[in-house]
């Protein structure tokens, strides 16, 4: 794994002003920021360079990562962040296509080794996380498998596909270098056909259904962890999610 690249733009506008003003990656859980985490996490799974897409209020998250006794990672910022998280992968394009293999993370995410390792030393090129134990609705980005193999991601996937499992994914994708610089192509596209407000999980969704590059998926149901969008996301990740976490990060 040569670098990760996570995804820190947005705002979070859905999370109440009162629980988190600033970056959600920002939002502390036993201490330590989701950034914090994830970069630690990063780092004991021995992937060497980390790139951070920051938009709103990117100055709270340089100096989270000046005070942090890490390897500082490289800050590419998206100026037009409102707009949404398919603008903010075609601003890191450059570090998706610099060469090697790309861990593509979500900085919502409160997770611990668990998830993370197994997706960072997954033996396929391309590989997506599935959490087969998730609640139906409108909201998660769900993972349809067919033997294990995904063919559709989406929050409304195509219910025609053959497929014998759904679940849902935890927002972390593993692309190898020719998957990640097709990924970097389909999202250029998307912006430039007016597509910068999308979710960049459509690009995912594109670049998965071509069938040129293809996923693995990797199970972690029943591991820790949760996305943050919504209070009462904040509330389960406090009191179900890390008591669970390991404490050795």
């Amino acid at each position: 794994m040569k670098r990760a690249v996570i995804l820190a733009a947005g705002r979070g506008q859905r999370l109440d002003v009162e629980t988190r003003p600033g970056p959600k990656c920002l939002l502390e859980f036993g201490g330590m920021t989701l950034l914090e985490r994830q970069l630690r996490e990063l780092k004991a799974c021995g992937v060497p360079e980390v790139v951070v897409a920051t938009g709103f209020a990117h100055e709270e998250i340089e100096r989270e990562v000046d005070r942090l006794d890490l390897p500082r990672p490289t800050l590419v910022v998206n100026e037009r962040y409102e707009l949404g998280s398919m603008l903010t992968v075609d601003v890191v394009g450059p570090q998706l296509t610099a060469g090697g293999s790309v861990l593509l993370m979500d900085a919502d995410v409160l997770c611990d080794a668990r998830v993370l390792a197994p997706l960072v030393h997954a033996p396929s090129a391309n590989a997506l996380l599935v959490d087969r134990d998730f609640e139906p609705g409108e909201e998660p980005v769900k993972v349809l498998l067919r033997d294990g193999v995904p063919v559709d991601l989406a929050k409304q996937p195509d219910p025609d596909l053959p497929h014998d499992t759904v679940g849902e994914s935890v927002g972390f994708f593993r692309l190898g270098e020719a998957a990640a610089a097709a990924l970097a192509g389909i999202v250029r596209a998307s912006v430039v056909a007016g597509g910068a407000a999308l979710p960049h999980e459509d690009a995912v969704r594109d670049l998965l259904r071509a069938g040129e590059h293809l996923f693995a998926a990797v199970d972690v149901t029943g591991a820790p962890w949760t996305e943050i969008d919504f209070p009462h996301d904040v509330e389960r990740a406090r009191a179900d999610v890390l008591p669970r976490l390991s404490l050795e990060v």
